[in-house]
């Protein structure tokens, strides 16, 4: 199964089921909700991790949907971004090559 019939079973599961579809900020909320399940889980080491790994990509697929975005679509397109996209080292962290000043404060 690709990711763009994953994102239609997602969204189909949260209308048969009853889930919110409209309420975007909601959504946003469970996602980070789910997020915090995940960092728990990790920091926890439960061997249910994955599986709140799972969670949180259903959210995604679910508000791409609601958002109309094709998610595996976007996600392509960044990668290509990322690619050829450079980074520099400031401080210990890697940040964009053309947002260096931005962090120095240099507009």
């Amino acid at each position: 199964m690709d990711l763009k019939e994953m994102q239609k079973r997602a969204w189909d599961n949260k209308v048969k089921k009853g889930f919110n579809t409209t309420n975007v900020y909601q959504e946003f909320c469970y996602l980070y909700g789910e997020i915090g399940e995940a960092y728990e889980a990790f920091i926890k080491k439960h061997d249910d991790l994955g599986g709140e790994l799972a969670d949180i990509a259903l959210y995604l697929l679910g508000l791409s949907e609601m958002l109309g975005f094709n998610l595996k679509d976007e996600i392509e397109k960044k990668i290509e971004i990322n690619e050829h996209r450079q980074y520099v080292n400031v401080n210990g962290v890697l940040v964009k090559k053309d947002s260096e000043d931005d962090l120095k404060g240099d507009k």
